[in-house]
């Protein structure tokens, strides 16, 4: 872990609104606790104890849907230099449908999980039955660097729970003759003794060491002094002061200063930290008051030089970027921009990508005391990766037992001398994946490739005892007769590789007897026996007849001879007769001869050989030699067994899988090579391997396996060999590639949704262990209460979680299950509590009408009306529909219904389907009703009687009668138009004139004009205007007009409110409005009081007043606005006063008195 005390900025600490010490509780600006000083210690700090503010309580992540998570959260904890802590963290996965996921941080940007390594590892386990995740952060050789806070955050899907928790690192001893400028240790990486910035996070670990230092100081205000003091002196005067709390302090403080210092020079500042990944680029950006001002950037307080391509300062305007090309890990530092005497500073925070395993790591199988060399490959030089066995890390320890190999990406564990502990699943780990393999460590096991054999010679022959074992180190010892042969003259014993030979020349009768190796460190042996053939030769006169000598220690002349395939065949018969006989060797009707190479026969005086080298299958069979002279002849049947090693079995076949595991069978071999089979050995494979695993040492004697210790989720392969007494044969054709995986969990949450007399629909939720395979469906079963046999529902499997099972008898009591399957097969079913009636319930009928429906549906004349009416009701209910008390007409409507909602539709609506309509739902003598009102509207028709009424001037008094036909809605005005009787061309003068009489003006003198009027609804224009029976013609000037007289009508009207003030209840803290409305004439003076105070000049209110509407806005009411508010209005005619009560209630509270319906009809009756 690249450790880096979070120091508290200066910028920061003055209060300013961006404070993210001040504002947010996981921010790493914290300091370690400390004891708190006794009075005696620290008198400053005790007088000023009244007026510090309280310690504030951690507030909680200011996320929402804080869920609580966390079954154990992680606690603060304190370390000594160079000791390790764990921090741990449990997570209960019961209830979650995805795995959680944990981050940790150092302080508030600091994502951990890049920096693991030596100083910091990450841990996971999971118990399965339990469901509960364990998370662990391990600090390793802690260094005082370590010290702040840390927050751990952990989120599902959309749940969410954090924690924060606080380590404290103690120097291992403390330090004599305290030297506070020593404390305040710098963050330079160079160290020098100027650069970078102060950390004085070391006072925090001193504090008894600076007690007797405290003691002596005079009383002081802290309060005060802090107030003078600059903000890079806090930590000190804390630490001088035993101030634990200063986070709170500085709140405290900032309230306390009445003016916020604002920088002269720097317009916008840098934030307090930016993150960057590694090999990115960065960009830096602050804005200056004055564009010609100069700059400069330091990194870790040394100036930044512009050379090369790797820092590119640019200056645009009043901006100034700095621009960090290719960001690496020596990137990681403070910069800070300098404009003359101010500066402004932040945290380069430098993420490292993930490593990821580009080759991962193989299975192997070893003999015990070999070596094993474990390899895999990482996508960046240089990366830090962990080893784990079993879960358990590992370390080079004192006797090198294991050894951590690096070379570029590749990285390597080495075990020396394997033993039977080290087997086991070995996994190595970086921040961005895993790999697992399996060790299995065997102990030695000597193979024979070949037997000693019985071996039948005549005297002063040749005997050769020849053996073939696995392993070429490998000595032994010859015994005859349980005495250990001794090389002499006559006696050679040889050891070549994996061959070893016991040789006897000039063989003797006392050389016959049972001869045994045995293998030095193993207990078995191998045996075999010499038989001393005495030839015997009995004087015969000539002519005497051929005679073939067999009598071998009692064997028969038919004796099976057994040759192992590959090895050479000698047949050597002792043979007599004088003359010399010739020998024919047959065999079945062939003739053998010297032809293809590998058949060799001779004849000496007194023997005929037989030889064939290299044995095979087909040399097997019975052989006759023959032998003649003019005496007569002989013939002896010797039969020849070649053996071999059995043929391969055929492939292997895959009948289940299991989580870890897996059962395979195949069939045996065609030929088992002339020897019974005595068992199996099987291997395995992960698919993108090369490397076969074998997983059985001694013959497995079945042709069913069950092969474990396989990993979830990878895909394998298997072969089989068969071994007889020869040997092994060759490896089967690999299986059907497979992959491990254990059935899903049952269905959960399994219930009826609905139910009828032959009918259910049942529905569940998906399993919540799915495992790696992919779910291929559910089998739905059912069966009769009280009965085993269970049905299926469906051929096959459904991906849906709800069915709808038919067919079933009625009344009858079924009970019902689910099972998910994948490709292990199904899981557990899950059942309903108890047994189902198959019966309908009766549901109460309920008409659910849409909310769009609860008003006047409006329509116009020709369009579709489509109404669907969802309802409930069980049987299927009767549904009617009528239209004003009367049955629809089912030539112009169509009524649609089904068990869940009933559709009205009509194709082309008309004005006479306007009305009530009335739908009801009758089950037995249960019904329920509802009404829908519809309107049909159309054009209204034109205007009557437009009459030219007056003509003055340029103007012109028109008036007319509204149309009989409103088109079945309200008139919502007029559209008046002229037109010059010359041109006819008609010019619209009043769009929307509400009135039956209007006054045209601006007419040209000298022209004739006509009128015409459209009505207007809601649909639009009437189809047809209606026309002024008379033209106006507009005289010209030199006449006088004399207007008629009329009596002045007195419009004079006394205020009268027309809509009262309302009586409210409002949260305090938001504007409230008061409304109310008045009418009179002269316009009446409007005067608000509160209380019967005028409130005309308050700042607090504001007065408006539009079309006669009078609003009192209240700014941002407090519970001192409450009270009898009035609105009073007066003209020449008379006043008239309106009144409501205000109540100001705090938030989150809920009103103390409604206003009641009476209440607000007698204020009503009131303003009438």
């Amino acid at each position: 872990m690249e450790g880096r005390q979070e120091e508290v900025r200066s910028e920061e600490a003055q209060g300013g609104a961006g404070d993210p010490a001040a504002s947010d509780p996981a921010a790493t600006y914290t300091i370690a606790p400390a004891e708190a000083p006794t009075p005696a210690e620290t008198p400053a700090a005790a007088d000023t104890t009244p007026a510090a503010p309280q310690p504030e309580s951690q507030a909680p992540d200011m996320k929402t849907d804080l869920t609580g998570l966390f079954t154990e959260k992680p606690q603060s904890g304190e370390v000594t230099v160079g000791e390790n802590i764990n921090f741990v963290a449990k997570v209960n996965a019961a209830s979650l449908l995805k795995k959680p996921t944990i981050k940790w941080f150092k302080g508030k940007w600091m994502d951990l999980a890049s920096k693991s390594g030596k100083n910091l590892q990450l841990k996971e386990l999971y118990d399965r039955n339990s469901k509960v995740y364990t998370f662990e952060m391990q600090i390793i050789a802690a260094k005082p660097s370590f010290a702040g806070a840390y927050r751990c955050e952990v989120s599902s899907r959309d749940k969410f729970d954090s924690c924060n928790f606080d380590l404290t690192v103690h120097e291992a001893r403390a330090v004599e003759g305290f030297d506070i400028r020593a404390a305040f240790r710098r963050t330079s990486m160079d160290g020098s003794e100027e650069a970078g910035e102060l950390d004085f996070s070391a006072l925090l670990k001193k504090r008894d060491a600076s007690k007797s230092q405290v003691k002596n100081e005079p009383d002081e205000d802290v309060w005060e002094i802090l107030q003078k003091a600059p903000a890079s002196e806090y930590e000190k005067i804390a630490f001088q002061y035993g101030i634990t709390d200063l986070r709170g302090m500085l709140k405290r403080l900032k309230k306390m200063k009445k003016e916020e210092k604002k920088s002269e020079v720097f317009l916008k500042k840098l934030d307090p930290a930016y993150q960057v990944e590694k090999g990115h680029k960065m960009k830096l950006c602050i804005d200056v008051a004055n564009e010609d001002v100069d700059v400069k950037w330091l990194k870790n307080g040394q100036e930044i030089q512009s050379t090369g391509s790797k820092y590119i300062f640019e200056s645009v305007g009043n901006k100034r970027y700095l621009t960090i090309n290719h960001c690496s890990l020596s990137d990681d530092a403070t910069y800070t921009c300098v404009v003359g005497d101010e500066k402004c500073t932040t945290e380069l925070f430098v993420k490292e990508p993930p490593v990821t395993i580009t080759s991962h790591l193989e299975d192997q199988m070893v003999m015990k005391g070999e070596r094993v060399e474990l390899e895999c490959e990482v996508s960046e030089e240089g990366a830090t990766v962990k080893w784990e066995k079993d879960g358990v890390e590992l370390t080079r320890d004192e006797s090198f037992k294991y050894r951590f190999k690096k070379d570029g990406r590749k990285h390597v564990l080495i075990i020396n001398e394997a033993t039977k502990e080290d087997c086991g699943h070995y996994t190595v780990k970086t921040n961005g994946g895993e790999s697992m393999s399996e060790l299995m460590v065997s102990e030695k096991e000597l193979e024979v490739y070949q037997n000693i054999a019985d071996l039948t010679v005549k005297a002063k022959d040749e005997a050769v005892f020849k053996c073939e074992v696995s392993d070429e180190t490998v000595k032994g010892i010859w015994y005859k007769n349980g005495v250990e042969v001794k090389a002499d003259a006559r006696t050679n014993i040889t050891h070549i590789g994996r061959i070893h030979k016991l040789t006897i020349d000039d063989v003797k009768p006392e050389d016959q007897g049972d001869y045994t190796f045995v293998p030095e460190g193993y207990a078995f042996n191998l045996s075999a026996k010499l038989n001393f053939l005495e030839v015997k030769i009995d004087y015969v006169p000539r002519q005497d007849p051929p005679k073939i000598h067999l009598d071998c220690m009692g064997h028969t002349a038919d004796s099976t001879i057994v040759v192992v395939a590959g090895n050479k065949l000698r047949l050597d018969v002792p043979i007599t007769g004088d003359p010399a006989p010739t020998v024919v060797w047959t065999k079945g009707e062939k003739v053998m001869t010297e032809g293809d190479g590998r058949l060799h026969v001779e004849s000496t005086k007194g023997h005929c050989i037989f030889t064939i080298e290299g044995a095979d299958k087909q040399d097997e069979g019975l052989y006759s030699v023959i032998v003649r002279n003019p005496a007569g002849e002989d013939k002896a049947d010797i039969n020849v067994k070649v053996v071999d090693v059995p043929d391969p079995p055929s492939a292997p076949r895959i009948l289940s899988v299991g989580e870890d595991s897996c059962v395979v069978q195949w069939d045996p071999p065609k030929s088992d090579g002339g020897n019974p089979i005595i068992g199996y050995v099987l291997e395995r494979k992960k698919k993108k391997s090369y490397r076969w695993m074998r997983l059985n040492f001694d013959p497995y004697t079945d042709t069913t396996y069950e092969a474990k210790r396989m990993i979830e989720g990878v895909e394998y392969e298997m072969r089989v060999y068969a071994v007889n007494a020869i040997g092994m044969s060759c490896h089967s054709a690999a299986s059907q590639p497979f992959i491990p995986v254990a059935p899903t969990s049952e269905p959960v949450g399994l219930c009826v949704d609905d139910i009828s007399n032959t009918t259910i629909s049942l529905k569940w939720r998906t399993p919540e262990h799915l495992g790696s395979s992919e779910l291929d469906g559910y089998g739905i079963e059912y069966c009769k209460e009280g009965s085993d046999e269970w049905v299926p529902a469906f051929e096959g499997l459904t991906e849906r979680t709800s069915v709808i099972i038919r067919d079933l008898p009625t009344g009858e009591k079924m009970q019902f299950r689910v099972r998910a399957y994948n490709m292990a097969g199904p899981s557990a079913p899950t059942s309903l509590a108890q047994a189902v009636t198959i019966r309908e319930i009766m549901q109460k009928p309920k008409i659910w009408i849409p909310r769009n429906l609860r008003q006047t549906l409006i329509k116009k004349v020709e369009e579709t009306i489509n109404l669907v009416i969802p309802f409930q009701g069980k049987p299927r209910p009767v549904i009617t529909w009528s239209k004003d008390g009367e049955y629809l007409n089912p030539k112009q409507v169509s009524v649609r219904n089904s068990d869940t909602d009933t559709i009205l539709f009509i194709r082309k609506s008309e004005r006479k389907d306007s009305g009530k309509y009335e739908v009801k739902l009758q089950i037995e003598n249960v019904e329920d009703t509802a009404s829908i009102s519809i309107q049909i509207v159309d054009l209204p028709g034109s205007p009557e009687k437009l009459k030219i009424m007056d003509v003055w001037g340029f103007n012109v008094a028109l008036e007319w009668k509204p149309p009989k036909d409103n088109g079945n809605c309200e008139i919502t005005g007029y559209m008046v138009q002229k037109a010059d009787k010359k041109t006819m061309e008609w010019y619209t003068v009043y769009e929307l004139y509400r009135r039956t009489n209007c006054v045209v003006a601006d007419l040209i003198m000298g022209n004739e004009y006509i009128f015409r009027i459209y009505a207007v609804n809601m649909v639009g224009l009437s189809l047809e205007p209606c026309f002024s029976a008379d033209s106006a013609y507009i005289q010209k000037t030199g006449f006088e007009y004399k207007p008629p007289t009329y009596k002045e009508h007195d419009f004079s009207e006394a205020p009268k409110f027309t809509h009262p003030l309302v009586s409210r209840s409002v949260i305090a803290g938001y504007n409230a409005t008061l409304s109310c409305s008045v009418r009179g004439i002269p316009k009446p003076k409007v005067t608000w009081y509160k209380n019967k105070m005028d409130i005309s000049n308050e700042a607090k209110y504001r007065m408006f007043s539009k079309q006669g509407v009078l609003t009192l806005e209240i700014r941002k009411p407090c519970s001192f606005d409450g009270g009898v508010y009035m609105c009073k209005a007066v003209n020449a005619s008379g006043e008239d006063v309106v009144e409501c009560k205000l109540e100001i209630r705090p938030p989150g509270t809920f009103p103390q008195a409604q206003i009641t319906k009476e209440e607000r009809d007698k204020q009503m009756n009131k303003a009438d």
